[in-house]
């Protein structure tokens, strides 16, 4: 008897590169976010230079 549905296969264990690439999706936001409230910081500070950097 056959069934509509498709066999599902074990889940392999993928390659630390293929894990990479699926998070940089994911990074790329993150670091834009942070870039973006940094920025919002220092035009609402007027300072442009980080007190950790002095």
């Amino acid at each position: 008897m056959h069934s509509d549905h498709p066999e599902t296969h074990p889940h392999k264990n993928r390659h630390i590169a293929e894990r990479f690439e699926g998070m940089l999706g994911k990074v790329m936001v993150v670091a834009v976010v942070l870039l973006a409230i940094g920025a919002i910081y220092m035009v609402m500070t007027g300072d442009s230079t980080p007190s950790w950097m002095r």
